[in-house]
């Protein structure tokens, strides 16, 4: 006898624990949510200073790789997601970022009616619980905790936040409300000192429901189908394959390399790759897979005058002493993801919003944790937020253990590779600003002369990293839309009884992290899945009145060349 369900959700990660909540706060209907991982009890997990670490676990890491990439040297770059309850909200950066307002409209611009802001906003606010409180923008009773982690009591914060205004952006208090572009304080997903991931806050509360059930340690291998109809899922278990029926429908939340692959195995997605991958063609519908996008970053690091950076509390007995605070606390530098302050600007003028994105660090560090230099520093992250360039994701094979082929294409177009070159000089522009001149000391890296493009060029394509944003590789979209592979409700296009929510379905990537919207448009698509009339809030947003006409707000207190750096010290 197969067992059924009326919902079934793949996928428990920042999607698919929200569904799994909401759905299931109505008794009558029942609801599985499978995960190929495990619980998130870890407390690497749970503590915020330890980022670095799950993300380097294939305990909580499915250990995706791409492709060498044409336009990075062919580099292969690594693709992270969450293999646990919380998916990638579990093993990210915690960093908290909506998106700006037009992100949105423009989703509405590229046929996914339904989905501006306007629609958007109700569902980022019934997600969150704001430190600040609720008001028009922000929300204060919903599951996800959001603060500024410590309170920016390193003083190097406040001085990059300074130093944007210094060249001419200004502050913002809330990019998250209002205004997003300008400098201010950067907000994260922790509560009482500890990760709230979408299992802590979704999926935990609602354990205890009888028509609940979730199911780890299964991997899902295909959707099974009837004449067009989507009637359940195969997996796999403890060695042992199982199948089991939905009632009404199945919800795929398996992410922007996982969803797509599945569809894929399963006989929906393009023809060509199908028969490729010697998979039956059930479905061909082009668009499965394709479009997908990612965020780039790189580090700009400097040597710190003072000995005030988090360069200090590196060595073991620190570090012990950092782990007892907040074990016995959940307080002090171990509660927080130490990206405490940020920015969003533009990096020309003609365009109506911001498209480089900052995160502020007081340490020079590697992602694994480890110095970059001995001796004091701070770095900013940064990279531009809304590229051209498109990639895919497809499959090798038809089983389970057949990697994917992931391909993000960066850096494929001219007019990305004219921003990345903005992008260098505008933040060694910043980070030359008054306000930084009493801790800044030489330059770590880039370390190059910014007036020449072609070194510009090549640096970047040495150096850039992946941000972990992987995105809209089922894009939604309008009826007559061939690539589209979801309509406004996200349901996929050319089947029945089949959803996707989760950021695959984005059809552009927002300026900004992806756990937020990503936890938005399951709150949203849960409305649609219950048949519940979507909320909608008009709202005022800031935009620079002189957009097209200037690239910042106000003429800079003090402008540097973009020429070799005062001064340059080796990487060690």
């Amino acid at each position: 006898m197969v067992v059924e369900f009326d919902y079934i959700i793949v996928g428990a990660g920042s999607a698919g624990c929200v569904l799994a909540h909401r759905l299931s706060e109505d008794s009558g209907q029942t609801v599985l949510l499978i995960e190929a991982g495990s619980d998130d009890r870890s407390i690497l997990i749970k503590m915020p200073t330890a980022l670095s670490i799950p993300m380097g676990l294939k305990r909580f890491n499915w250990g995706f790789w791409g492709q060498a990439e044409p336009h990075l040297d062919h580099r292969r770059m690594d693709c992270a997601r969450g293999k646990v309850l919380g998916g990638s909200s579990a093993i990210n950066g915690m960093v908290y970022v909506r998106g700006h307002a037009r992100d949105f409209d423009q989703w509405v611009e590229r046929g996914a009616t339904g989905w501006s802001y306007a629609d958007c906003l109700p569902y980022f606010k019934r997600a969150e619980r704001w430190m600040g409180g609720a008001d028009t923008y922000r929300g204060a009773q919903g599951p996800i905790d959001t603060c500024n982690g410590n309170g920016m009591r390193n003083p190097l914060y406040q001085a990059f936040i300074d130093a944007g205004c210094d060249a001419g952006y200004g502050a913002t208090a809330d990019y998250n409300g209002f205004r997003q572009e300008g400098f201010g304080p950067m907000h994260m997903t922790v509560r009482k000192g500890e990760r709230c991931s979408t299992d802590l806050a979704y999926l935990a509360p609602a354990r205890h429901r009888s028509n609940l059930t979730v199911m780890t340690r299964a991997e899902v291998e295909r959707l099974t189908l009837s004449e067009g109809q989507i009637t359940g899922v195969e997996y796999r278990r403890r060695g042992k394959s199982h199948a089991v029926r939905a009632r009404k429908e199945v919800i795929l939340s398996a992410g922007s390399v996982g969803s797509p692959v599945l569809l894929q195995r399963s006989g929906i997605g393009p023809k060509a790759v199908l028969e490729r991958a010697k998979v039956t063609v059930n479905c061909d519908l082009p668009g499965v897979g394709e479009n997908l996008q990612d965020h780039l970053e790189i580090y700009f690091q400097y040597r710190c005058s003072q000995p005030i950076s988090l360069n200090g509390h590196l060595d073991w007995w620190s570090k012990l002493r950092i782990g007892a605070r907040w074990i016995l606390r959940r307080s002090g530098l171990g509660a927080t993801n130490h990206f405490e302050s940020c920015g969003f600007i533009r990096s020309r003028a003609g365009l109506a919003w911001p498209d480089i994105q900052y995160h502020f660090m007081p340490a020079a560090i590697r992602y694994d944790g480890r110095a970059a230099f001995t001796g004091h520093g701070f770095q900013v992250h940064v990279g531009p937020n809304k590229p051209e360039s498109r990639g895919y994701v497809r499959i090798s094979g038809p089983a389970v253990h057949d990697e994917p082929e992931i391909l993000f294409n960066y850096l494929s177009t001219e007019q990305d590779r004219q921003d990345w070159r903005a992008c260098l000089r505008l933040t060694r522009e910043i980070l030359q600003q008054p306000a930084l001149d009493s801790f800044r000391d030489a330059e770590i890296q880039p370390a190059i002369d910014l007036s020449n493009d072609a070194a510009i060029d090549a640096w970047v394509r040495q150096h850039a990293e992946t941000a972990y944003h992987p995105s809209c590789s089922c894009r939604m979209g309008a009826a007559d839309d061939a690539m589209a592979v979801v309509d406004p409700h996200c349901r996929v296009r050319g089947v029945t009884g089949l959803r996707v929510v989760d950021s695959s379905i984005f059809p552009t990537i927002p300026n900004g992290n992806l756990n937020a919207p990503t936890i938005m448009v399951a709150e949203r698509a849960a409305d649609l899945i219950l048949g519940k009339t979507p909320l909608r809030e008009d709202v005022d947003v800031w935009e620079d009145p002189h957009w097209q006409t200037q690239q910042r707000t106000s003429t800079p207190v003090r402008t540097v060349k973009p020429g070799p750096p005062p001064e340059v010290v080796a990487q060690s």
